[in-house]
């Protein structure tokens, strides 16, 4: 007979059922991750530049760095862009190409053209749907990166057009 203060062994069953949905839940997280980081705003290869952009010109192009708000880095290309063609541009997507010192494509990001605004005491900057580029138009733009790759050159990036919307 065993002593009084002893529990007697009570044999737990437990069902594997949790475990399985847990293990499910763990690998649909891990497969929306992957997803998501395969849809970053770099693309793998070059995209093909929009017929208008023959009636682009830009000028002036210049690059600087600031610290955000969180402590990283944002590099800003800016420049005059000009409106030679015939029609009026609503927006623009912007392709920039980043090398390293030995030539390589070391980044590819795509973003929209933002126009800037000079307000009295601050720098704004406006899509062209708010602010068209009408035909003979020049305007200051900003590009603004907030990621480029560690192996960059530091130079100008090469920028094309591979989308233009038109009026």
């Amino acid at each position: 007979m065993g002593s009084p203060f002893s529990t007697p062994q009570v044999e737990e069953k437990r069902s594997v059922v949790p475990l399985v949905i847990g293990a499910a839940i763990i690998l649909l997280i891990i497969g929306a991750a992957v997803l998501l980081s395969r849809n970053q705003p770099q693309s793998s290869g070059p995209a093909t530049e929009d017929p208008y952009s023959s009636n682009i010109r830009i000028m002036d192009i210049k690059l600087s760095r600031a610290e955000n708000f969180a402590g990283g880095n944002v590099t800003y290309v800016e420049g005059q862009i000009a409106n030679m063609g015939s029609k009026t541009i609503t927006g623009a997507t912007v392709e920039a190409v980043f090398r390293n010192t030995l030539g390589e494509v070391v980044d590819r990001q795509s973003q929209q053209l933002t126009l800037i605004n000079q307000m009295p005491n601050y720098v704004d900057s406006t899509t062209l749907d708010k602010h068209p580029l009408t035909p003979n138009m020049q305007h200051e733009f900003r590009l603004t990166f907030e990621h480029i790759s560690a192996d960059w050159n530091q130079g100008l990036p090469e920028l094309r057009f591979t989308r233009i919307i038109t009026k």
